[in-house]
C-alpha cells in the first residue's frame, strides 16, 4: 500500500449519524438527557441535533432500523461515539444528567489526554462523554509520543466541578 501524506490538519470529524429503532426514544436521550437541540425533525423518519447551533453534530433516523435490535456481539459496526465536551465542569454536568436519569455507566476512564465516561444510548450504541487536558498535561514518554494510559475515574472528584 503506497504511503500518503497525513491529512491535513484541522480536518475533523463533522457529525455522526445512527441508525435506531425508536426516534422518539433517541431524541428523548441524546435531547432530554444530554441536552443537545432539535435542529431539524423529518417526516421520513430522521432527526438532526446539535450542541450550540450548528447544523448538526448527531443525525438519526429509523429509515432502515425502526423496531429493529442492536447488532449481535461478534459483528462488525459502530463502537462508540465520543461527544467532547470542552471543559471538566461541562463534563461533570453531563455525569449529572446521566445520573439523574438513572443512566447506568459501562466504565469511567482517566486515559492521561482526557477523562472519559462510556455509557449505552437507549439503542445499545455506545457513547463516550469525554473532555481533553490542555495539551501541555499531556504523558509523553522521555521521545516525545503519547503516554495514554486507562485508570479509573473519580467520580465524585468530577462531579465536585460541576457548576450548578
Amino acid at each position: 500500500m503506497p504511503e500518503n501524506p497525513p491529512v491535513i490538519a484541522g480536518t475533523r470529524i463533522g457529525h455522526v449519524h445512527l441508525k435506531v429503532a425508536d426516534l422518539d426514544r433517541a431524541l428523548g436521550f441524546y435531547c432530554g438527557v444530554l441536552g443537545f437541540e432539535l435542529t431539524q425533525r423529518l417526516n421520513s423518519g430522521a432527526a438532526f441535533i446539535s450542541a450550540g447551533g450548528y447544523h448538526h453534530h448527531i443525525g438519526l433516523n429509523t429509515w432502515e432500523s425502526k423496531g429493529g435490535h442492536p447488532p449481535p456481539p461478534g459483528t462488525t459496526g459502530l463502537f462508540h461515539t465520543a461527544i467532547l465536551y470542552p471543559t471538566r465542569a461541562a463534563l461533570a454536568d453531563a455525569l449529572h444528567r446521566v445520573m439523574d436519569a438513572g443512566i447506568q455507566l459501562d466504565g469511567a476512564s482517566d486515559h492521561g489526554v482526557s477523562e472519559a465516561l462510556y455509557l449505552r444510548d437507549p439503542d445499545e450504541n455506545g457513547v463516550e462523554l469525554y473532555w481533553d487536558r490542555p495539551e501541555a498535561q499531556w504523558p509523553r514518554k522521555p521521545d516525545g509520543s503519547l503516554a495514554m494510559f486507562t485508570h479509573r475515574l473519580d467520580l465524585e472528584d468530577l462531579l465536585r466541578q460541576r457548576v450548578a
